[in-house]
């Protein structure tokens, strides 16, 4: 192995590199690519630890197409997160349809989307699955930066 190529990525690492994500039929769900690298500390949550824990030891210059599934990455579909709301819990301005994206708050005061599946006159039917649950996904990953945790300075 050639020496020089800085440090690993590991815990509380600053890392900036770009990535992709493929569905199984090769359709692109998202990339930075072509727009401004992502940027996040390993541990912080930008990143779900199956992603983390894939490209943990890559170094500044390695690029990594890597094949993730569902228990690594966003799980799998739980038919339980698919609810039937009232319609009348929507605005009556707001126009549902099938594949909508719409953002509900918890009653923790979170927000979380959910996704439309069929719009009835009485009910609506909302999809809180991650749009990435039970998918294998092609993870491409170009390492740009990686810098080791802050130890000790100050």
């Amino acid at each position: 192995m050639a020496e020089g190529g800085g440090a690993g990525i590991g815990p509380g690492a600053r890392v900036r590199m770009h990535y992709e994500i493929r569905l199984e039929d090769g359709t692109v769900a998202d990339s930075s690519f072509g727009g401004e690298p992502l940027e996040f500390t390993v541990g912080d949550g930008t990143l779900v630890e199956g992603l983390e824990q894939a490209i943990a030891g890559l170094r500044a210059g390695e690029r990594r197409t890597l094949s993730i599934g569902p228990e690594q990455a966003f799980g799998y579909r739980v038919d339980d997160y698919i609810h039937d709301l009232p319609r009348s819990d929507f605005p009556p301005q707001m126009r549902l349809a099938p594949g909508l994206i719409v953002s509900f708050a918890t009653p923790g005061g979170e927000e979380i989307p959910g996704a439309i599946l069929e719009v009835g006159e009485e009910t609506v039917k909302v999809d809180f699955n991650h749009p990435l649950a039970g998918h294998e996904l092609a993870f491409t990953v170009e390492v740009l930066e990686v810098c080791p945790p802050a130890g000790g300075e100050g």
